[in-house]
């Protein structure tokens, strides 16, 4: 980005004409602000002790200060867009979590390999989520992404509890009667998950009791059920029992009045999410909303192409569109969807929460009239225009299966933030390039001994070379770094990124949108050894 353009936005923004920029969009235009101190002093670190092991893995620095560099508003005397590299570097690794998963998780090899992830906030809080963890009482692997609108209390609660809705629903009948056996006993519960947390993610601390409680509800559920379920079943059966309850508990009587807060806002917020579940070679995709995955395949010959194992939950998806036709009466067909909107509104078709979009609206005005007259007639009493015939958004997943093949290397599974700024391929081509360029330097380091010195300085003035030039480590900052820092020729304009990372609050949104990346790398020796033995 040009000084010329630095300083046109800016001033555009003094002016107050600054326009919407890019492929960027808001995703909710009817909240104007939030109960930031209730939310945050509830959030805390831990859900479930007794259903959690403890971390393994490597876990990122944590760059403590992330907003250091970030303005609070155009209207600043000192305002600047100039930041060292050293600055820009911190402000993109402050969220870096890199994980290396054992060869064997239990008695079964892992396809697996590693993964890393990474989150750059544009929202003040960001309403992006992310979760990675291992079932300890099944098989597999689950890594999600959640894109939060409206706030982030909804992504927030989706991605401290979906992960658990879904090992729940995987496990045999008599585990689930020793489960509850040991809840009516009072006996600890052996953990179901182990979490991969980066220490800045945190966990409503206050809410481990009710969410604990609604657990318990779905197990039994299930204990009443004749059979099981398979795996497509079991996600979608989770994604709309989470969503039945984040409805059902804002509905209860709750005398804790923070608790009653977020709940309130986590049913009125809403987000989208997409969740993989990776156990040897099946490979399972839920998707709720425009959050994406995609597989990255390499031919024999060494080219590389991106393979969509979603499809985004929007206006521009016809499937979409026909489907919501089928559920509504005629005479709503031109009211549907509004400026690519649903409704006008909302961007996503799916998603969690928003339950105005899905309540009719005597249920709304009963729950909000045991609130305040504040709260009723504030964002909680709106109602979308044309709203006749609710639901209008649901929280099933699509759910999509793949069988992991030799030339499958990795997944990417992201926010809409990324997606906006850069296409699948040119996704795929990043990291496909920085795979090879982290083997390059791997290979150069496995040099014959004895080694000359000569040849040894030369290596190291090579590798400090490299380091000078900032590569990153985490496959992941280095798509965020070029979504946000790129020019039209793909290359990265030190000026432009270093905009893109201090735009103030006020305007960072017209811009970019909160960005998560997860990338998980597979296990080339796990996957060919099971097409080995079951050829």
């Amino acid at each position: 980005m040009s000084s010329t353009v630095s300083s046109w936005i800016i001033n555009s923004t003094r002016s107050s004409i600054c326009a919407l920029h890019g492929k960027g969009h808001l995703n909710f235009r009817y909240i104007s602000s939030h109960k930031k101190v209730t939310r945050k002093s509830l959030l805390s670190k831990s859900p479930f002790p007794s259903a959690q092991a403890s971390i393994r893995g490597s876990t990122a620095d944590v760059f403590t200060s992330s907003k250091a560099f970030r303005h609070t508003s155009t209207e600043e005397e000192d305002f600047s867009f100039h930041l060292t590299p050293t600055q820009i570097d911190n402000v993109l690794r402050a969220s870096e979590l890199s994980v290396a998963v054992p060869e064997f998780e239990g008695k079964n090899p892992s396809s697996v390999l590693k993964f890393e992830s990474n989150q750059l906030a544009a929202n003040t809080p960001s309403e992006d989520r992310r979760s990675a963890a291992a079932s300890l009482q099944t098989r597999g692997m689950m890594f999600g992404v959640f894109d939060g609108h409206a706030g982030y209390a909804c992504a927030q609660a989706v991605s401290e509890r979906l992960f658990f809705y879904i090992a729940i629903s995987l496990l045999p009948r008599q585990r689930l009667e020793e489960i509850e056996f040991a809840m009516e006993s009072l006996k600890p519960i052996l953990p179901i998950l182990q979490w991969y947390k980066h220490p800045n993610d945190r966990f409503y601390q206050e809410l481990a009791s009710l969410y604990l409680e609604q657990l318990r509800v779905h197990w039994q559920t299930l204990l009443d059920m004749e059979s099981g379920f398979t795996m497509e079943e079991a996600l979608v059966y989770a994604f709309k029992r989470l969503d039945s309850d984040l409805s059902l508990e804002v509905q209860a009587p709750l005398e804790n009045e923070l608790i009653r807060n977020v709940v309130l806002q986590g049913a009125f917020s809403g987000s989208t999410a997409c969740v993989a579940h990776i156990d040897n070679v099946h490979l399972h995709i839920a998707n709720t909303g425009d959050c994406r995955a995609v597989l990255g395949v390499q031919s024999k010959d060494g080219s590389w192409s991106a393979l969509p194992l979603t499809r985004d939950h929007n206006a521009f998806n016809e499937l979409e569109i026909l489907r919501l036709k089928r559920e509504h009466p005629r005479s709503e067909e031109d009211t549907l969807f509004v400026s690519n909107r649903l409704l006008g509104v909302l961007m996503p078709s799916r998603a969690f929460g928003d339950v105005q979009f899905k309540w009719s609206q005597e249920l709304q005005q009963s729950v909000l009239g045991n609130r305040s007259k504040a709260e009723a007639s504030s964002v909680y009493g709106y109602i979308p225009p044309n709203y006749h015939t609710p639901p209008y958004l649901t929280a099933e997943p699509e759910v999509t299966y793949h069988k992991i093949r030799r030339q499958d290397k990795f997944l990417v599974i992201a926010s809409d933030g990324l997606w906006d700024m850069l296409g699948n391929e040119e996704v795929v081509k990043l990291v496909a390039e920085h795979l090879l360029e982290t083997d390059r330097q791997q290979m150069q380091l496995t040099f014959k001994k004895p080694a000359k010195l000569g040849y040894l300085q030369n290596l190291l003035l090579e590798r400090k070379a490299k380091h000078a030039r900032s590569c990153d480590e985490n496959v992941a900052t280095h798509l965020i770094r070029h979504a946000i820092g790129s020019n039209e020729y793909g290359e990265i304009d030190p000026e432009r990124l270093g905009a893109m990372l201090t735009l103030p609050d006020d305007l960072a949104r017209m811009y970019r949108d909160d960005i998560t990346v997860t990338v998980v790398y597979f296990n080339s020796d796990t996957v060919g050894g099971y097409y080995q033995e079951n050829k």
